[in-house]
């Protein structure tokens, strides 16, 4: 090795031979003339020129997006940034409850929990989102409604490791006495989607509104009005601020016209003589002739409101959504039914008010009328009564229920005038019938008083005699409420005055202070002369005391502590041997306090079953 060389930076060798060699390169560079010349191919000017309209291209789109963020659209991401910033929540408020007229409460809010869980919160961490998710199933084991007390405790303790869930207190409904009250007070549900679109501002996603009964018809006095607490996080999720909005209001309470323990006695007395006869449906409704107001409404089959609370056994709540006997159907308000002999003392207010008859005018019921045919001399129709009544003025009538009377009256017979189907049809709706009373229920049927023209409309066929005489006495297409028939002879009872039934006597706050009185409401009044009222309020009279009226059809009723009157009716239906039995009662009979209709659907042959009742109920009643 040679003992000459150069360092470089690097602290390499370089011997001096190579730098000879190098020397000598460069000088046979410079005779071919190639010494320091390289390969160049220019850039094409197209290439050049795209180059730059692409990055110009890129700046504009860059520009144009930051104008549309930061000018164009820049209030709507102020609000979301200012949302991001500000979280609002519902301060909880109770649902107002109900109370009978003794200030008895049938209603009770039940406490709950439910676990609630907001997306937006939950970790963005896709392992830690899932661990979350997790943890609150096992905890819960899928049930986040109606938590229970174990369940609740533990989350209590674990709340905080579960970012995007909380507790939130949401009570349900407690019904006392359920299967006695539900058919009046009705049940709550979940909020539907049109109800919560409605008002965002009262409902949340987890609320429940009124469904049935007075729970549905009053829902915007029951429901609470909650209030709104804003909430100031930093971009950490960390609470910086808390500002109570605006407070939150408990909805008002109902005191009801209802009488619980009447109530009670009504369904417990219908039960019996279900039980007795074989039937299965029935309708018992008092009302309060000097209001109005509704001081018992059973409907059987009834059914637990209890069942439509979260948390219940799917199961249990499906036996009743499918029930062939139809407990949920409210027969007092919705049931249509033809009245039979319940009819008369309203056929017969109208021919007095018509001057067809005069009160003593007597007709000989022999138990029968034949009414000729006048295309076909042969053939007659022949229109029967349950019995031979002989010489029977309107009194008797009513007392002893003669159907020839009535046939006469109402569609003419022989040298008396009938009333007709159109002077029928005018004094019943005048009563109340074939319309809606108004009840503030939901619900509720209009019925049916047939005319010629409905039956040529309908039922393509022409009207006839018979017609007539059956509308006259409560038969063929005619159909009404049990609601209707209550409210028609509390007419009667108190001398004239077409009260509008009414459920609710007031609103009262969360400290029962008076909000407000619902004042009785007459719908009509003096359309039937008081001198006519009180003839047939003497034949329903008559009707108890069998005086004068060896047959009178409600005798049973005349051991009462006070003296009452009253019209039974019992009406054909398509089930052979079968019958809707009804009785309408109302006592005191010189200072009526209630009007009782009760109504048992397809008693089987002649049982009288609705009469029995009404003297049960009312014994009772009157002698508490």
């Amino acid at each position: 090795m040679s003992k000459f060389h150069l360092w470089t930076k690097y602290r390499q060798d370089i011997e001096p031979q190579e730098v000879f060699l190098d020397n000598l390169a460069k000088k046979r560079e410079g005779e071919l003339g190639i010494s320091e010349k390289k390969i160049e191919v220019p850039l094409s000017q197209k290439i050049l020129w795209g180059f730059l309209v692409f990055n110009f291209g890129v700046i504009l789109i860059l520009f144009c997006k930051t104008f549309q963020l930061q000018i164009l659209e820049r209030d709507f991401f102020m609000a979301a940034a200012q949302n991001n910033k500000f979280i609002s929540h519902s301060i909880e408020a109770a649902r107002g409850v109900i109370y009978d007229n003794q200030g008895n409460q049938l209603v009770f809010n039940k406490p709950s929990f439910d676990l609630v869980l907001n997306e937006s919160e939950l970790p963005k961490d896709e392992t830690e989102k899932e661990r979350v998710l997790k943890e609150a199933e096992e905890i819960t084991k899928g049930i986040y409604q109606n938590l229970d007390y174990q369940t609740l405790i533990l989350l209590e303790t674990k709340i905080s490791d579960l970012p995007g869930f909380q507790i939130v207190q949401n009570p349900v409904r407690e019904y006392k006495d359920p299967e006695i009250f539900s058919h009046l007070i009705g049940y709550t549900g979940k909020i539907s989607s049109e109800e919560l679109k409605e008002n965002p501002e009262i409902y949340s996603l987890f609320d429940y509104a009124g469904k049935d009964g007075l729970e549905k018809s009053y829902e915007e006095v029951l429901r609470k009005k909650p209030g709104k607490v804003r909430l100031e996080k930093d971009t950490y999720g960390n609470l910086i601020s808390k500002e109570i909005v605006s407070l939150s209001k408990s909805g008002d309470s109902l005191v009801l016209w209802v009488d619980s323990e009447l109530q009670k006695k009504i369904k417990e007395s219908l039960e019996k003589t279900l039980a007795n006869t074989g039937a299965k449906k029935a309708v018992g409704i008092a009302l309060n002739p000097q209001t109005g107001g509704v001081m018992a409404l059973v409907s059987i089959p009834s059914f637990d409101n209890n069942l439509f609370n979260k948390g219940t056994d799917p199961k249990l709540l499906n036996n009743i959504l499918t029930d062939p006997e139809q407990p949920l159907f409210n027969r007092a308000i919705s049931g249509l039914y033809p009245t039979g002999s319940t009819i008369k003392p309203l056929v017969a207010s109208a021919a007095l008010e018509e001057n067809i008859i005069s009160p003593s005018k007597k007709i000989n019921c022999q138990g029968e009328i034949i009414i000729p045919n006048p295309y076909n001399p042969e053939a007659v129709t022949e229109k029967h009564d349950w019995r031979v009544h002989g010489w029977t003025d309107l009194r008797k009538a009513i007392a002893e229920s003669c159907n020839v009377f009535f046939y006469t009256i109402g569609g003419g017979y022989a040298d008396q005038q009938g009333l007709g189907p159109s002077k029928i049809k005018k004094y019943l709706e005048l009563f109340g019938w074939g319309g809606k009373t108004g009840i503030d229920l939901p619900n509720e049927s209009v019925g049916l008083i047939p005319s010629p023209n409905w039956k040529k409309e309908v039922k393509k066929e022409n009207w006839w005699d018979g017609d007539t005489y059956n509308l006259a006495i409560g038969q063929g297409d005619i159909s009404v409420t049990p609601l209707q028939v209550v409210t028609a002879f509390a007419a009667i009872a108190n001398g004239g005055k077409l009260f509008k039934p009414q459920v609710v006597k007031q609103v009262v706050d969360s400290e029962r202070n008076l909000v407000e009185e619902i004042k009785p409401e007459v719908l009509r009044e003096n359309f039937i002369d008081p001198k006519n009222l009180q003839i047939v309020r003497e034949g329903m009279r008559q009707a108890v005391t069998g005086e004068n009226s060896p047959y009178a059809s409600s005798i049973m009723l005349n051991s009462l502590p006070v003296p009452a009157a009253a019209k039974t009716g019992t009406a054909q239906t398509p089930l052979a041997d079968h019958y809707h039995n009804w009785v309408t009662v109302f006592a005191p009979y010189d200072n009526p306090q209630i009007v009782l209709t009760i109504m048992i659907e397809n008693v089987a042959e002649a049982q009288v079953a609705a009469l029995p009742v009404s003297r049960d109920v009312l014994e009772w009643y009157f002698s508490k």
